[in-house]
Order: structure tokens, then sequence, then C-alpha cells
């Protein structure tokens, strides 16, 4: 295993500090990262008795919290969300500044302020029991991650005595000892809910005062979201979402930025997806350095013992050693490079991305140059089902195309090819287009880096791909296609991914013409909520689950880069900017939602369980609206 650069641990050491919202567990929880001391707002309804102890965006069920995502600035300066539970509907700010390492301010709203889940009988039996049992707002303390720590109550305080501090948290509520039921193994405080509550950290806040830190606070986090006026609409999206996604992975002792905290309770406290975290780290470096840095350093490193980065790992300790993902590391990493500057992320993590890439080469490639996605047997080392399910067969291959369930990929045969690897009998249009980018990319990194041997090896490997890819062109259907590899005949199940040919800068004017009548077609693509994961005629696009027919803004992103190489598609790629903050902005404007997918004949997110509410890489959308725009300086272009 590779040694972490010098540099990137002492970045580390500059930026676990002070207090973050990094517990995976709840987004109303605030530690202290030097020392794990926390504090985690919790609420007690009147009526029913329900506890609201681990708050996180994006439930779905009857029961759960309802959660809107005002603000969250890179460095937790500032943050601010409103939740409901059972129709109590709340504001929770935090602030840090100076002399106050943490100010929580909790401010109980109307109804009005937030969508409730209406129930007539519950607010009846709620409104009844108010006044003589109001619910009951707590503040429960923790120290994290088996830090060492004494806590105490002390009156209307609390403390905590550690190696490096000392703490005392104190509250204008009074604290009430009248539930002892309360479901808290740690000293806590509980208050009657019936006004604004402020905590501050060792030193005592009156109500107005900590309002005034709030809206000093809020000013800096907005001059940062107005930076990027008239588009910060777009910025704003994907700060919220990066931010209340990053968490702390104690067992690996770094942040990273998972797909969403409900993926990563899921899996054990964390799970990281390859070109999810790629992707991560590229919007991350619009504006923090370390988020970025160690999303694009800590996905890399999981390499597998093969030198390829797996699908996914996660906190139960397994890799997915049988497959990978679509390879936009080397794409990602020239972006953050441009932003920053720092040469020795690049001799970092070059090595890495140009071993992947020389796997894929060996592993996933056809005689004839075009690519296709695979499952290689190994020996798992965990044994759970993610680590061992679909090995060496269609579901293992399906999984490393990161388009889990494609109609494109329905009942298609494997072909074992040796001991070791086994391929889809189908060369993918998407897969051979992303090696060329891949491919480019590197070449753009080597050239940095003076590698001239490896220029020349990645040049005969481009080559090789965009003549492959040739192949894989139907002059009768006037579009490149993906094709059976034991039958040699086209497959005609199409999606965004066969645009990815547009990767290659070989494409001729005629074959970029007939392209772009699919791209305009409405029977195949076009439409007001776009791009659909599979053709709007194709028999799954009805399911509307998945990739079976819904918008991916991983797949706007790609066919957005890929279009930039080519001047007269400008057309195409103009219309597809717009489409791509258009539902972005739907859901993100009526509830503040950055989802998983959306649906491609409605614009909704929320339609689908199978949609994650705030998953960060829905932000992506709205990334091609700042980089068309010209707030992402040089994207695309060669290195200096």
């Amino acid at each position: 295993m590779e040694k972490l650069p010098e540099q990137y641990l002492e970045m580390k050491k500059e930026n676990f500090r002070g207090f973050q919202t990094w517990n995976v567990r709840s987004i109303l929880s605030h530690v202290d990262m030097e020392t794990g001391f926390a504090v985690n707002i919790c609420l007690k309804d009147a009526a029913m008795g329900n506890y609201l102890k681990e708050t996180l965006i994006g439930r779905f069920g009857r029961e759960d919290e309802l959660v809107v995502p005002e603000a969250h600035a890179w460095d937790g300066s500032y943050t601010s969300v409103k939740v409901s539970y059972n129709n109590i509907v709340f504001r929770v700010q935090s602030c840090k500044s100076g002399e106050y390492p943490l100010v929580l301010l909790v401010t109980p709203l109307g109804k009005e302020e937030l969508e409730v889940r209406e129930d007539p009988w519950r607010d009846d039996y709620n409104q009844a029991f108010q006044e003589r049992c109001p619910s009951m707002l707590v503040l429960e303390s923790g120290m994290l991650w088996n830090r060492e720590g004494i806590l105490r109550r002390v009156g209307d305080t609390l403390t905590a005595s550690t190696p490096l501090k000392e703490y005392v948290v104190y509250s204008n509520g009074k604290h009430e000892d009248y539930d002892g039921n309360i479901p808290t193994q740690t000293p806590y405080l509980a208050a009657r809910f019936e006004k604004t509550i402020v905590y501050s950290v060792n030193k005592e806040l009156s109500v107005p005062e900590a309002q005034k830190l709030m809206e000093e606070a809020e000013k800096e986090y907005r001059a940062d979201i107005d930076r990027f006026a008239p588009f910060q609409e777009d910025y704003e999206a994907i700060v919220s979402v990066m931010n209340w996604d990053t968490t702390y992975d104690a067992r690996n002792d770094r942040i990273v930025t998972p797909v969403s905290r409900l993926w990563s309770i899921g899996h054990g406290g964390y799970i990281i997806f390859c070109w999810d975290n790629f992707f991560a780290s590229f919007m991350a470096s619009l504006k923090d350095k370390f988020i970025s840095y160690s999303n694009i350093i800590e996905i890399a490193m999981a390499h597998t013992e093969q030198s390829f980065v797996p699908n996914h790992t996660d906190g139960t300790g397994m890799k997915t050693g049988d497959r990978s993902q679509p390879p936009v590391g080397s794409t990602m990493l020239c972006e953050v490079y441009r932003r920053y500057k720092d040469r020795w992320l690049v001799e970092f993590l070059y090595p890495l991305l140009f071993r992947w890439n020389t796997w894929y080469y060996n592993n996933r490639m056809e005689e004839n140059g075009v690519f296709c996605w695979g499952s290689n047997h190994y020996t798992p080392v965990v044994e759970n089902y993610w680590e061992v399910h679909g090995i060496g067969e269609l579901y293992g291959c399906k999984m490393e195309s990161g388009l889990d369930n494609s109609p494109m990929y329905d009942d298609m045969p494997v072909k074992k090819v040796d001991d070791i690897v086994t391929r889809m009998a189908l060369a993918d249009v998407g897969l051979t287009g992303l090696f060329i980018m891949d491919t480019r990319s590197l070449i753009r990194l080597a050239k940095l880096l003076g590698r001239e041997e490896d220029i020349q090896i990645l040049k005969m490997r481009q080559e090789k791909a965009e003549q492959g890819l040739e192949s894989l062109w139907d002059d009768e259907f006037g579009f490149y296609c993906n094709r059976r590899t034991d039958t040699g005949a086209f497959e005609y199940r199409i999606s965004p991914t066969n645009f990815y040919a547009l990767f290659s800068t070989t494409v001729s004017a005629e074959h970029k013409a007939r392209i772009m009548e699919h791209y305009y077609d409405p029977v195949e693509f076009y439409g007001e909520w776009m791009l659909p994961a599979i053709a709007r005629n194709d028999p799954a696009f009805s399911d509307q689950q998945y990739w079976r027919g819904r918008v991916w803004a991983p797949m706007n992103f790609l066919v957005y880069i890929a279009l930039r190489d080519h001047p007269d598609l400008e057309k195409m790629r103009m219309d597809l900017v717009e489409k791509s903050e258009h539902i972005l902005m739907k859901e993100w404007r009526e509830h503040r939602h950055v989802h998983e997918n959306y649906n491609s004949i409605t614009g909704e997110g929320c339609d689908s369980r199978s949609s994650d509410k705030f998953y960060h890489w829905g932000a992506l959308l709205g990334v091609i609206h700042m980089i068309e725009n010209g707030l992402v300086p040089g994207f695309g272009k060669e290195l200096d």
C-alpha cells in the first residue's frame, strides 16, 4: 500500500479541529474533531412520546422526519436546517467564531414554514397534550469514536473533560427532570420546547446575542454563494449536498463524501463508490481544497491488489474485488489540478491511475480494440452479499458499468476469457468511449510530469480504442451501437452512453450530424426532462425505476464533456446545458433536494424510493451550467 503524501497528512491535521457536522448518524450532531466530544439535538414529542435521536435528510417513511437543508458553509462556520417531526416544526442553526467554539440556536416554527404530513387525529391529539405535557428539546452529550473523556450534567449545563480540552455547554432553557424515560445513555439537557433555545459552548449567550452571531455567520455564507451570481442556485445546490454528505470515517481516520448518509449507515458507517467519489472531488474543488483532495486520494487509495479502483468499498472492510466502475478518475484529477496546481497530487495519483488504465486495457479490451464490461474471479475477504454476489456472472458485469439494471444489459450472455476474466458478450460504446477519455486525460497528466515513455504507450492505446470504436458504427441506424461479440449483431437498446463515442475526436462530421438526429428525436431522447437513461421508445422506459428510463446527472455530465470537443455540435451542447439545469432546479426550488435520479416524464425525484433525495452527484446537473458559463475556468483544456 502506498504511503500517503506528507502534504495530505498535514492538511488533515489542519482541518481536523473544531466542531463539525461529520458524525454520519445525525446532521444535528456537532463533534469537536480534536477530542471527539459531541452534542446532538434530539426531540421527544408530547403526544405520542416518539423520539427523534438521529436526524437525516431524505427518509421516505410516514413517521420519519422531514428535513429541508438551508445552508452549510464549507468550513462549517454556519449551518441551517428546518425539521418537521410529528408535525412539530423547528429550525436549527449553528455557527462558530472566535471565542464561541459552537453556538446552536433552535427555533420553533409554525407549520406553514415546512411541509407537514396531514394527520387530523394526530393533530388533535398533539393539541390536547401540548399545554400540560409539552414536547421536550434534548441536547445529548457524547464521546464519539471511543475517544477518552468524562461527561456530566451540572444543573442547567453539560460538562466534558478530555485530555486536550474542557467544555461547559450552557443553555437558556431550564433543565426538566420530570420525564425520566428519555432514551439516552449519556448526560443530557432536556427543556420544554416552548420557545427559542440557545446552546453555547464555554460562554453563556442570550437569544438576541445568539441571533446576532447567526446573522453575521449567514452573511458570510451568503457572500460565498453570491460569488457565483447569477448562477448561485447551481452553486448552492453543490455546496449543500457536498457539505451535508461529508462525514468522518473513524476506521480509517479520514473524511470522505459518501453519496449520502443514508447509504453510509446501511453499509457499516461509510460507503465510497468509484466514479461517484471522483465526481465529488471535482465538485468540492470549486471551493474546498481539503474535501476535494480527501475524496480523490481516498477513492484512488481504495484500489485492489490487481490495481483497479473497485466498484465500492464500505465500513464492513469489503471491496468489490471482481469489478471496477467507469474510469473517470484521471479526467477529474485534471480538473482538480487545474484549480490548485499542486504537482505533488498528480505525482502521487498518476501512477495509480495509469495502472488502472492498464488493467482496463488488459482485462476488458477485445482484440479489435472495443471494450466490454466484466467481472473477475477472486477470493472474497469479508464474504458479505455485495462482495460475493454475481462474481463472474452477468450481475457482476452489469454492476461494473455503474448502470446496475440498465435494459441494455438484460439477459446478455457472458463469456469466460480465462480462469480469471469473464466479460459481457457485448462490445460497449460507453466503455470504449470512456476508455478513450481516460487515456486522453492520462496523456495530459503524463505531459505535465514529463513521462514520455508513458505518453507513447497511452497514444497507442487511444488509437486502438478509437479504431475499435469505428467498428461499432451502424451506418443504417446512423449511430454508434453496442455489438454482440458472440454473434456480431448490433444492439438497438440505446442510452446516453451511445453518445460517449464523442469522446473520440476522430468521429467524422457526417457521423456527428446523424448522432445529433438521435438526440433531437422525441421518440428516442428529446423532451422536457432529459437525458433518459434508456430511449423513450424502449419497452423498459415506462418502468421509470433506477436506470430504466430515469435521468441521471453523471450521464448528462459525461455527454456534456464529450460534446465540448466538437464545436459543430454547439447547438446540441447548449440544449443539454439548459435541460440539465431545468431538471435540477425543479426539485431544488421545491424541496431543496438533490436527487440520485429523476423521472424523465415528470421531472420529479421524490416519486421513486430508488431515488435518494440527497445524493451528491445530482449536483453535476448544475455544474454543467457553471462550466458552460465560464465559472470553472479552463475546463477540459491542456494542463500547464
